[in-house]
This record gives structure tokens, sequence and C-alpha cells, in this order.
């Protein structure tokens, strides 16, 4: 169902190798103006439903709704750069503490729990900042919520970091800390941060999780730059984007 991680955060990945009807009408037994009988309820023409992946397309943050940012899709942006993915579904992904997979899923713009649908976008001001990844997820009624349970519980248990391993790469986080979200919205919202450690330098990446009825937000902010320049960095989480896009999540 996925794909390759976006080019920024494919940096990421490559560096760590080394260390997610309406049916209209009414029934009736007169004839119309031709004089032929009226179609019945179950004869009229019904409205095209909307799939989970249109409706996601919809509701994903557009360059209009964020002032100074480019958005782009991920998904068209990483199909040069697969080779370099870290993985491009969550069945590739194993990690030595399964209670922590959904954080390695969210830090990897790999879909939670069994979603219907899902649409990622990568944000940045300039390639020089620090991207910012915003993915949409569709579910069953019921499935969000408990894909948002998987990862609440991840961020508890996982404080003292793990390990995911995917076609050959590795990623090794040092610690998560459960932070009070950027914005808070919908039905639910947590948010944590990760550190890791490339070459001495410390990086520590932000990512928050927004569900509103069966549809969950996931965002996750990464300097890519900075870690291929093994200096420090801190890729916090931009309010105007989770502003902007929680608005659009109804």
């Amino acid at each position: 169902m996925k794909r390759a991680a976006p080019a920024a955060l494919a940096v990421l990945s490559a560096l760590c190798l080394a260390s997610l009807t309406a049916c209209g009408g009414d029934s009736g037994s007169e004839a119309d103006s031709a004089g032929e009988p009226a179609a019945t309820a179950s004869e009229q023409p019904r409205e095209k439903q909307q799939s989970p992946e249109d409706r996601l397309k919809q509701m994903v943050i557009t360059e209009p709704d964020v002032s100074g940012m480019n958005v782009s899709d991920a998904d068209v942006v990483s199909s040069d750069n697969s080779e370099f993915a870290f993985a491009k579904s969550p069945q590739e992904v194993t990690v030595e503490k399964p209670v922590c997979a959904p954080l390695a899923y969210a830090m990897n713009q790999l879909p939670l729990g069994e979603p219907q649908a899902d649409v990622t976008r990568s944000l940045s001001s300039s390639p020089s900042e620090p991207f910012t990844y915003v993915m949409l997820t569709a579910y069953e009624p019921g499935k969000a919520a408990s894909a948002l349970a998987g990862l609440s519980e991840a961020v508890d248990a996982c404080t003292g970091g793990f390990t995911a391993k995917a076609n050959g790469n590795t990623s090794v986080y040092d610690s998560v800390t459960a932070e009070e979200p950027v914005a808070a919205a919908g039905d639910q919202s947590l948010a944590f941060r990760s550190t890791l450690t490339f070459r001495g330098a410390t990086h520590t990446v932000h990512g928050q999780a927004v569900r509103s009825g069966d549809v969950v937000a996931v965002y996750f902010s990464v300097d890519g730059l900075a870690i291929a320049n093994v200096r420090p960095s801190d890729a916090k989480l931009p309010a105007a984007v989770v502003k902007a896009q929680n608005a659009k999540l109804g």
C-alpha cells in the first residue's frame, strides 16, 4: 500500500544505516410529461460515492492554506528516490520492541493500524530548512481510535528508545518523550519528540497525531540537511501548518 519515504527523510534513513450516497428523487405512480411511467426510487441514478482517498485529497493541506510554504505530494517527490526509502510499507519494518512499531511508522510516513487510504504531503519554506510531513489516513468506523491508541501506548512505553530495521536500513532512536500538542484539535490529540545521535551530533525530531472522526492526521518534522552535515538539530513542528491542517479535518 505504501511507498518510499520522502526525499528529506530518505536522507535520515540512509544516514541512520550507519548508526502510517446520495439517492435522489422520489417514487410515484403518475406518468411524466412524455407519457412514460416515473422511475421508482430504486431506479433513480445514484450519486457516485466518494472514495476514501478522494476524500483525503480534498482535506489535505495545500499551499493557499499556509503562507510562505511549499507543499508537495510526498509520494511524487520520493518516486525517484525509492531505493533510499527506509520502508515502503509497515510490513517491511521490524522493531525489537513491538510496542514501539507505531512510532517507527509515524516517523517514516507509514500508516498506523488498518487504514482504507492515506495521502502524504511534504512542506518546507526552503530546501535548507527542516521539512514537515503531513499524513492523512482514513479508517473504517472505530479503527481510527484504535490506531491512535497504539501510538499513544508506544509513546508511553518507549521512553528509553528503540531500534527499527527495514530493507537493510537501521534507525536507532535514543529516547521518546511525550509533549503538549502544538495545536490540539479533533476528538483526540497527542504529541511527542524523539532524539537520535549520528556521528556525535544529537538530533531532535517532533511528531503529533490528531484524530477527527475516522481520519487521523500525523505530523512529523526533521532537519535532514543538518543530519547530513553532522550538526545538531531540533526540527520543531510549525504551528501554522498544524493549525491549518487541523482546521480542514472538520
